[in-house]
């Protein structure tokens, strides 16, 4: 467990949710310890778009999701309030190997582009980035504005990786399915995670 890769997961209000179960059910089965973050909106989203109700509470989410992706053992998982100050990665000197924000909301990504702080999932960003760790956005968002798009290149010229979830056809997907895994896919070749989602060249 001490060598487990450690990644930040958050889940912000814009569309996306089922990639980001996925996501986060494949960071579990790898080993990966996760520490998840869900905002406001992102518990409305996710109810919407998964039919699963998730607590303002972090304990009673993390049973509620440990249900859902039929995992037994949440040793790995850890579920945090997104105005809770004193959670590990809001501190420099315990951040983990990467965050992920899937989806990313415009004004998350705004806030993050900032350096605005003002709650743990902008906060945890802004110590990805002071502490030159891997930061992974997956901006979920159509069309894009010029400014969407600066904020956007500001990050990328940072060292950030901009993952719209955009799905590719040549592998010929025949399910919804299919085509959240190639995205999965995608973000965990950013973190380093090994995986074999999707058939490879």
């Amino acid at each position: 467990m001490k060598d487990a890769l450690r990644v930040t997961l958050a889940l912000t209000g814009a569309s996306g949710m089922p990639i980001a179960n996925s996501l986060l059910h494949n960071l579990l089965l790898s080993g990966t310890l996760v520490n998840l973050i869900i905002s406001k909106a992102g518990l409305l989203t996710y109810h919407q778009e998964m039919g699963v109700v998730l607590s303002a509470k972090p304990e009673q989410s993390r049973a509620t999701l440990l249900q859902t992706l039929s995992l037994a053992n949440g040793e790995l998982l850890q579920v945090y309030n997104n105005q809770d100050w004193y959670a590990p990665m809001a501190s420099g000197s315990s951040v983990d190997d990467a965050m992920v924000i899937c989806p990313c909301s415009m004004a998350s990504l705004g806030r993050v582009a900032l350096g605005c702080g003002e709650d743990l999932i902008s906060r945890a960003a802004d110590v990805c980035l002071k502490e030159r760790k891997n930061l992974i956005l997956v901006p979920r968002e159509t069309p894009f504005s010029a400014l969407h798009l600066e904020n956007m290149l500001k990050l990328a010229r940072l060292g950030v990786a901009i993952l719209p979830p955009l799905p590719a056809f040549y592998t010929h997907p025949q399910t919804i399915q299919d085509i959240i895994d190639f995205i999965v896919s995608r973000i965990l070749d950013q973190i380093g995670v090994s995986n074999q989602l999707v058939k490879r060249w």
